[in-house]
């Protein structure tokens, strides 16, 4: 069955690592047959959360005028949920951080999606659990189901990740969702 897969992207830059990955993703996603949309934050105008709490009294609205209305559609209607991001300090970056503050208006009804968190930190070679523990936090404020993980560390250069096995990784996740 087809599903609908909602990639987010957090990397500052177009074709970086982690956006490489969310990339290859998407290939493997859209060769099985799946419906991929691929959002890239920092190409989208996200306004901060001013914590007005005007969407507690109307669930499901954001009284702000900018691109996360859309985003927060398209996260509503998907079946598949991707959040991927450079790691800032063994943590997401502050673009993913400001899109998790506006899912305010709607996570109450988030319901049912699977779940993936893919990251890429350019030093050593610590684990990244610490930085899906900070997707966790989020996630687990909403009624979804993780289903994977994808991290590569140690890749300094942007698009480094190309031609690493974590490249064949993140395909095959995205083409078995």
């Amino acid at each position: 069955m087809s599903k609908k897969i909602l990639i987010i992207s957090a990397s500052p830059r177009k074709n970086a690592n982690s956006d490489i990955l969310c990339d290859e993703f998407m290939r493997g996603a859209e060769e099985a047959g799946h419906e991929v949309e691929k959002i890239r934050l920092t190409e989208r105008n996200i306004n901060y959360c001013t914590g007005c709490c005007s969407c507690i009294s109307k669930p499901g609205t954001c009284v702000q005028n900018d691109d996360m209305n859309e985003i927060m559609a398209k996260l509503l209607a998907a079946n598949v949920l991707v959040l991927a991001s450079p790691v800032y300090f063994r943590s997401f970056n502050g673009q993913m951080k400001t899109f998790m503050d506006r899912v305010c208006p709607i996570y109450p009804m988030i319901h049912g999606q699977e779940v993936y968190f893919i990251a890429s930190a350019a030093g050593g070679n610590f684990p990244v659990e610490s930085t899906f523990n900070t997707f966790r936090v989020f996630t687990d404020c909403l009624d979804v189901q993780e289903k994977g993980t994808i991290s590569v560390t140690g890749i300094w250069g942007e698009g480094g990740v190309r031609g690493k096995s974590v490249c064949n990784q993140a395909y095959e996740v995205g083409f078995n969702v």
